[in-house]
């Protein structure tokens, strides 16, 4: 998950056939609408899905208000595997992320030089 509003171009970087949810912003949905027509076989289970900022929100609050977004489509009721790793990129683990992780399973694991990895326990 990516709540870096000014991302761009190093999201073509990332890993293909894994998803990934970017924020929408004028660096970030360019960069999403190019991969998705170089990757016309990718699918919201495997490709980039960008979503809407809420407004004027900080990235830890988009972190917390989309993550129950991403358990409905990539949690255990709609993957088969379900989802157990999530990198966060553009935000750090504080006390109010790693609580609304918990809520869902996940634990902080280890820093990235951009955020941190979460998996599920």
């Amino acid at each position: 998950m990516v709540v870096d509003p000014n991302f761009g171009e190093r999201l073509a970087s990332l890993p293909a056939h894994e998803p990934v949810w970017i924020i929408d912003s004028h660096a970030n949905t360019p960069v999403a609408h190019r991969l998705w027509k170089d990757r016309p076989a990718e699918n919201h289970l495997t490709g980039i899905t960008t979503f809407k900022p809420g407004p004027k929100l900080t990235a830890e609050e988009e972190l917390v208000c989309q993550l129950g977004t991403i358990e409905l489509h990539h949690g255990e009721y709609s993957a088969n595997p379900p989802y157990t790793v999530i990198e966060i990129i553009g935000c750090t683990p504080s006390d109010r992320v790693r609580a609304a992780l918990a809520e869902r399973g996940f634990r902080v694991d280890s820093p990235t030089a951009n955020g941190f990895t979460a998996v599920h326990e």
